[in-house]
């Protein structure tokens, strides 16, 4: 029977402190490798329908690209990254809490965006081997970014009996605040060229549309005869070019889809050319789908939609809509999130 191994080795150093990467590999199955920097994703080997393995993730081939990066005024691009405190934007970088009013960094233009400047993508985490896996823990003292309460959280990461990659987080505080945790990989199922031609399946009959600052307004509206229906497998490329004014605000998709209850599946992407199928599930009740617009804009690193993100979240700047799904944790509670990604083959999408 398959197991997992686990292997240590010096990545670089940050500020003075060893960065580490992992190695957490199967026989015959996927191959992820993860920094103690930013808990992020550095690359995922996976065979095609042929047995070739090749990196579907985009990431740097060393510390320095990462950190680069994520200097203040850099184009930041959060490859492979966890994401907080607060993933996805939080509008005018304020939100209100127990009446008390919360001011946090703005760093995307208006808003506060994944947990701003030094969010937890530019932290050393402490790392601990745990049963088929590795887990990164943080201690975000009160006041951090300007969020309230001191934060403890664990992200675990584990090749399954079934080689699927799980990521299990895990938070607590000690006063009350708000949270909302991803990671940021970006894939690319070929593991070259743009993912235009991957087909992807969302299982979301509503998303949110967004203000020009990517901020919701209004309610979730229905996915039907507009561009962001992917209930049905779609070319990921096939509506960039239309003239639709929600595309237009991000140069493409990058949105979040609120998903059915009872779905099969979160999300699932299929590479025709290699057979690579990615399934994902999650327990959030979001997913924000980015087509990776603005890849090798200003600096950035490789070349527009040379990856695709899908983030397992809860929405967009929630702390200020009362309506959206809570992200308020208090202290007692524990906040919980699982994402799980499956690597396979096929040769078409899967019809179920």
């Amino acid at each position: 029977m398959p197991r997992t191994e686990l292997t240590r080795e010096l990545f670089g150093r940050v500020g003075g402190t060893d960065v580490h990467r992992y190695t957490l590999a199967r026989d015959g199955g996927i191959t992820v490798r993860i920094l103690d920097y930013g808990g992020v994703v550095q690359s995922l080997e996976a065979p095609d329908r042929s047995g070739r393995r090749a990196d579907v993730v985009l990431g740097y081939p060393d510390l320095d690209g990462y950190v680069a990066n994520n200097r203040p005024g850099a184009p930041r691009v959060f490859l492979g990254a966890v994401i907080g405190r607060y993933a996805n934007r939080i509008a005018g970088g304020a939100f209100a809490l127990d009446g008390v009013l919360h001011r946090v960094p703005v760093n995307d233009g208006k808003n506060s965006l994944h947990g701003g400047p030094a969010g937890f993508d530019t932290r050393v985490w402490s790392a601990a081997e745990v049963p088929g896996g590795l887990r990164l823990t943080l201690v975000s003292p009160d006041g951090d970014q300007g969020y309230p309460g001191q934060l403890t959280t664990e992200v675990t990461y584990r090749l399954d009996a079934r080689g699927r990659l799980v990521l299990t987080y895990r938070a607590t505080t000690d006063a009350p605040t708000v949270v909302n945790l991803t990671n940021h990989t970006y894939w690319n199922l070929a593991g070259t060229g743009d993912v235009h031609d991957h087909r992807l399946a969302i299982a979301a009959s509503r998303y949110c549309p967004t203000d020009e600052n990517l901020i919701p307004a209004g309610d979730p509206v229905p996915v039907d005869g507009t561009p962001f229906d992917f209930r049905a497998p779609e070319r990921i490329g096939a509506r960039l070019g239309e003239s639709d004014p929600q595309l237009a605000i991000g140069s493409g998709y990058d949105h979040n889809w609120v998903l059915d209850d009872d779905a099969p599946f979160a999300a699932r992407a299929w590479e025709p050319a290699s057979g690579r199928l990615l399934t994902m599930w999650t327990t959030e009740p979001g997913v924000q789908f980015y087509s990776g617009n603005y890849l090798g804009a200003d600096g950035r690193p490789h070349h527009r939609g040379a990856g695709f993100a899908l983030e397992a979240q809860h929405f967009p700047d929630s702390p200020n809509r009362p309506d959206f799904p809570s992200t308020v944790l208090r202290p007692g509670e524990v906040y919980h999130q699982e994402t799980v990604f499956a690597l396979a083959t096929a040769d078409r999408f899967p019809v179920a």
